[in-house]
């Protein structure tokens, strides 16, 4: 396969994708195959597209044009986005890639916006439409060349995991339906004489459009940071609980700071009495566990300690865990705590709230902190502590 020859050509070392160096090749090779083809068939298509007089032909070309331009800026984007940590960036440069693929997406909404226009105007002024049999022969091969960048794209996204690179493979796909619109008016037009270039130009502008906010979507959300993915935090409960010590877990956060640089955080709870020391041993073991799976780059794990040998502390986080899902099924009691003083005790746990759940925090607090007086009225409201976390 011609793209596996060019990756062996290009990126040396490529089975080592998570190495940067390799994945910043790898992009920079992307970028420069996206630079000569859509300079070459935005050639092409503009010559065509000025001696048939058609829109949607002329429109494709400066669409090309504009994927050369994105091209450049995912190059340059792989390249700096390579560079490692250093003191005004502790995370490091990944994050760029993602701004480069939302640069990408309004430059192509841009352009299709001003093709939309030329569309309208072209029908209102019933342009001429000139075209040949070499037209379709024309848009036939540049469709194929588009169909193989797209599946280009698509093997080093599924490589590298780059999203960026993947909305890449998905304005070419939709490439190869902008040019198929333009080669439908060609062919209505050598078959019936019928004139619907500019149709077929605003058609190629609306799909455009959608294809760029689909993409501005999906690289906005990488920026703002998404949720780990189900299958992320079933895999990490999963070798969390392997361990006996370790009850459950919680507040898992992962934050992404680009390809292969994200970071994480949780608690976990286990027994008091295995000891500091014991239980330092086995958050370490699991953390490099997680890391050398690959699921995150980076994890800190807190270990909060469950008291299971007083009767008292359960029972009323027994009873504090019933008031809770009374509330709300979805809500959660974690690292239950009461430190027990002279005059007072002092009342401590975590409240795990849904993002979805749309009742006001502080209600729930107050009403907590109301039953929980009730079932111990030797404790003042002020005692209690309650911190409420969304998950």
């Amino acid at each position: 396969m011609a793209e596996d020859l060019l990756i062996r050509i290009f990126v040396r070392d490529s089975e080592n994708v998570k190495s940067p160096r390799v994945r910043q090749n790898y992009g920079v090779l992307a970028g420069v195959v996206g630079i000569v083809c859509n300079i070459l068939l935005a050639i092409v298509k503009l010559t065509v597209g000025l001696i048939a007089h058609s829109v949607s032909i002329a429109g494709d070309a400066v669409n090309n044009m504009s994927d050369s331009v994105s091209s450049v800026v995912t190059l340059v984007s792989f390249r700096m986005s390579g560079k490692g940590a250093d003191r005004e960036h502790p995370y490091g440069h990944g994050r760029i890639e993602y701004v480069s693929g939302f640069i990408v997406a309004a430059a192509v909404i841009a352009v299709a916006i001003e093709l939309l226009r030329t569309s309208v105007n072209s029908i209102i002024n019933k342009t001429e439409l000139d075209v040949s049999i070499y037209t379709i022969i024309i848009l036939i091969c540049t469709i194929l060349v588009k169909m193989w960048m797209s599946h280009f794209y698509v093997k080093i996204s599924r490589r590298i995991e780059s999203a960026a690179m993947m909305a890449t493979a998905k304005d070419s796909m939709a490439d190869c339906m902008t040019t198929g619109v333009a080669l439908f008016s060609v062919i209505v037009k050598l078959a019936t004489g019928v004139n619907i270039d500019g149709y077929a130009g605003a058609a190629v502008a609306l799909l455009v459009i959608w294809s760029g906010i689909s993409s501005a979507r999906e690289t906005i959300e990488l920026i703002l940071g998404e949720a780990p993915s189900d299958e992320t935090v079933a895999k990490i409960r999963e070798m969390a609980l392997k361990y006996d010590e370790i009850q459950d877990i919680h507040d898992l956060r992962v934050h992404d700071y680009g390809p292969g640089r994200t970071f994480a955080s949780m608690h976990v709870e286990m027994p008091y009495q295995i000891g500091f020391v014991k239980a330092h041993e086995i958050v370490d073991l699991l953390e490099q566990e997680i890391m050398d799976e690959g699921i995150v780059g980076e994890i800190t794990i807190h270990m909060d300690p469950i008291i299971e040998d007083d009767r008292e502390i359960n029972d009323l986080k027994e009873k504090t865990c019933e008031l809770a899902s009374g509330i709300s099924p979805d809500i959660t009691v974690h690292d239950f705590r009461m430190i027990r003083g002279q005059k007072e005790n002092r009342i401590i746990f975590e409240l795990i709230v849904p993002y979805d759940y749309e009742g006001d925090e502080g209600e729930i607090v107050e009403r907590l902190k109301s039953e929980i007086v009730k079932l111990r009225p030797d404790e003042s409201r002020d005692s209690i502590r309650i911190i409420v976390d969304r998950g």
